[in-house]
Parts: C-alpha cells; structure tokens; sequence
C-alpha cells in the first residue's frame, strides 16, 4: 500500500503523468474527524454527526459523476459500540432519518445500495428493518454500488469467512484466495483501489482488510464534515498519477492485478 497526504504543502519534486481515464473502480472512504470538527466549534460531539450528512450526499453525487463504480463508506465499526451509549444511541437515530430521506433519491439514481455488518443484535429492529428495505428497493439499480459498513470489522468478516469455508468441507490443499474470498461477505465486490481517509489520520482501523490489500491510501487533512466534492475530485487526480504495480515492474491497468 502507498500513503500519501492530499491539501497539504505543495509537492516540490515533479509529478508523474496522469493516466487518462484512469477512474478508480472501488473508491472507500474512512469518514473520520466528526468528534473534531464539533470540539473546534465547541459544539457537541453529535453536531459533528450531523453536519456529515452533507458530505455523504456530496461524496455520492461526486463518486456517481466520476464514473466510480463502486464506493464504500465506513460508518460504524465494531469497535464503535465501546462509545457512550448516549453518542451511539444518537447515531442510530441518525443513520435511521438519513436513510429514510434520502432512499428516494439513491433509488432515483439508480444507486444500488448494500450494508456491510449489521449483525450486532444491539442495532435497533426499526433500523435494521430500514437497511433491507433500502436493499431491497434497489438491489436492480447498476448505476452505482454503495456499500455502507456499519457495524463493521474487517477481522471479524475473516474470521466468518474461515469459519464458512471449513462448513463447506473443503479440503485444506484446496483452499486458495480464490476461494477464501468467495466466503466473505458480498463476494462480488472488487477490491478496493483507492481508500481516502479524512482529518489527517493514517490509520486502517479494521476496515475491509482483504479488500484493501493492494488500495492505494490518500489522507487529506481536512475533517469529515468539511470534505466536499472538490476535495473528493483532488483524490481522484491523485490516485490517475500512481503507477499500480502490485508487487510487478510495469504498471497495470486499473483496478487489475497481474494474473
């Protein structure tokens, strides 16, 4: 993996050529920096939440007009439920009014709309109950796949996928990635090209471990709430200007490891 910072100081020594064309298929994002944007207004922690609900929408819109296939966001981890119960009590409540609000326009979009996790039986049945629903009414969209992680922990979906695949009798020789992976949740989905982790951060904090294998890694300083659709295009560019070699010499095309 290759971590950069994108918005910071200017790069002094020149940049390679961008790749035309060069899209990221899976773009994954850590929304991260909530808890600090509200501490620098002095505001509680759950405005922090609030005000994020924006740059979900933003960060949607701008993915679906760049021609990313395939955009994952990580929204509550497993390690998340260890926060004061009146914060998680908050977002649950939140998570639920979004999704509510804005499933016409996701559909309308023609998004289709997935949720990674959602196995903690601490999530509200009234939530839970909105994720399928949402699932549901969109699960023949393709013109875009939005995979939310909530409740999420990469660890935990290997440990699940092991645990599937010695169900499965399959003999240990035989076991291979290809397998491996055909046992974790939503198996179609690509590995991820490119994580962007917000508010300066530079940390993986459990999330999609396999997909993330070969992702490039970008982590612009700015927090969560104040991210926008330029900020997301900036990422964009950077990541056409990487030469993705997955451990070869000569690039690759996007998206495609050497086989």
């Amino acid at each position: 993996m290759v971590m950069e910072q994108v918005g910071g100081r200017p790069l002094t020594t020149p940049e390679p050529p961008a790749r035309p064309g060069a899209v990221p298929r899976h773009v994954a994002c850590v929304m991260d920096g909530n808890g600090r944007w509200a501490a620098q207004r002095s505001l509680p922690r759950t405005s922090g939440h609030r005000a994020a609900e924006s740059t979900v929408i933003d960060v949607i819109t701008a993915a679906r007009s760049a021609g990313v296939e395939w955009l994952s966001l990580y929204a509550f981890s497993t390690e998340n439920w260890r926060r004061p119960a009146g914060e998680v009590d908050f977002l649950m409540r939140l998570v639920r009014r979004v999704v509510r609000k804005h499933a016409p326009l996701l559909h309308a979009r023609g998004i289709r709309c997935r949720f990674l996790g959602v196995s903690d039986p601490r999530i509200p049945a009234p939530l839970a109950r909105d994720f399928t629903d949402l699932m549901t009414l969109t699960r023949s969209n393709r013109g875009m796949t939005l995979t939310v992680a909530f409740d999420h922990g990469g660890r935990g979906d290997i440990v699940e996928a092991a645990r599937s695949l010695i169900r499965s009798g399959i003999a240990a020789d035989a076991v291979d990635e290809r397998h491996f992976a055909a046992h974790l949740p939503y198996p179609d989905t690509p590995d991820v090209d490119l994580v962007i982790r917000t508010s300066g951060e530079q940390r993986i904090s459990n999330f999609m471990l396999w997909q993330v294998a070969y992702a490039e890694w970008m982590f612009p300083p700015v927090l969560w709430p104040d991210f926008r659709a330029p900020h997301f295009v900036e990422c964009l560019h950077a990541y056409r200007r990487r030469a993705r070699r997955f451990g070869d010499i000569a690039p690759h095309a996007n998206g495609e490891p050497p086989r």
